[in-house]
């Protein structure tokens, strides 16, 4: 749980930083089981590198030579600070009518597609129902089938995950430097494990042609959203989209080939507490993510263009969509 220790007095922000602390429980368990001293000091360090994580470059980068000094460091245990900085961000953005969520859309290869879920309609309460947060019943069914059977066999599944930002209204971003898509994208590839980003359609526009691709225009709003709310680096007011690709982690029990710190052939089997399918679990991690630069995108928006008189027919045109 995350403690407010400053910036905030009767549930109102003051003006000054809002911190927040999170104290890690498990310490104290983790160090004993590692044998550490009362110093803090594990007796035993750490020197096979493990395949597919940190442990080689920054151990190559840093010089060290316990790698348990990298492996702390590049843990998810990290992203819990961004969201609690994200839960902050919702709290202010919901003010503004802006509302994210996220559902898995891929396990292995069981995939629902972009097209295969309406992001304007999908709703929180359909996302929950399912015990992987895939709103579709029958692709949900299948991917707990292929996580149970990979977990079994001591393997794990990588997946696609979608968030969706619901209100964001049109202007936030920059055209050049500082575009939404791409403070976007530099956002999600920070988070552990992500090994692609899109925006709308992303990758799948490839396989479509210009006349589907674009987005038409009406009267009453737009005919589709392949471009993610996102036109130019700047929100056209439609819904943010934006997927990412969570790669299966390589901490499993599977012995894997490997060498050590001195450059010596030996064999590595993660042990300890790790799922299957870390995607799914990486989807509040990406909400607070694309809240925190939604909010930097509004701070700047208003500073910039507070006082420009929008082009109202058109704004009232995308608003009934």
């Amino acid at each position: 749980m995350a403690h407010i220790v400053s910036g905030v007095r009767g549930g109102v922000t003051i003006g000054s930083p809002v911190t927040l602390v999170l104290e890690n429980k498990d310490h104290v368990n983790w160090t004993a089981q590692m044998g550490a001293s009362k110093e803090g000091f594990a007796p035993k360090p750490v020197t096979r590198l493990r395949p597919g994580h940190a442990d080689l470059a920054g151990a190559l980068k840093y010089g060290h030579t316990d790698i348990r000094n990298v492996l702390e460091r590049s843990s998810a245990r990290e992203t819990a600070t961004r969201v609690a900085a994200g839960g902050v961000a919702r709290k202010l953005l919901s003010h503004f009518g802006v509302e994210i969520l996220s559902f898995t859309q891929s396990i292995g290869t069981v995939d629902i597609g972009y097209e295969g879920v309406d992001s304007n309609t999908v709703t929180v309460e359909d996302i929950e129902a399912s015990p992987v947060r895939c709103p579709d019943p029958e692709a949900s069914k299948r991917m707990v089938a292929d996580i149970d059977e990979v977990g079994d066999k001591g393997d794990t599944l990588g997946g696609t995950f979608r968030i969706i930002a619901r209100g964001v209204p049109p202007g936030w971003g920059e055209p050049v430097f500082e575009r939404l898509d791409a403070d976007l994208a530099s956002a999600m590839m920070g988070i552990n494990a992500v090994k692609g980003v899109e925006i709308g359609a992303g990758f799948g526009a490839v396989e479509q042609r210009g006349s589907e691709h674009r987005d038409e225009l009406t009267p009453q709003g737009f005919k589709s959203n392949h471009a993610g709310g996102v036109l130019g680096g700047i929100s056209s007011g439609q819904d943010i989209v934006v997927s990412l690709a969570l790669k299966p982690t390589s901490s499993i029990t599977l012995p894997g080939a490997t060498i050590d710190i001195h450059g010596n052939a030996t064999e590595v089997v993660t042990t300890g507490r790790h799922d299957p399918c870390v995607g799914i679990r990486a989807t509040p991690i990406a909400e607070a993510m694309l809240a925190l630069v939604l909010m930097d995108h509004y701070l700047r928006f208003r500073a910039q263009c507070g006082d420009v008189v929008r082009i109202t027919p058109v704004i009232t045109a995308i608003k009934n969509e």
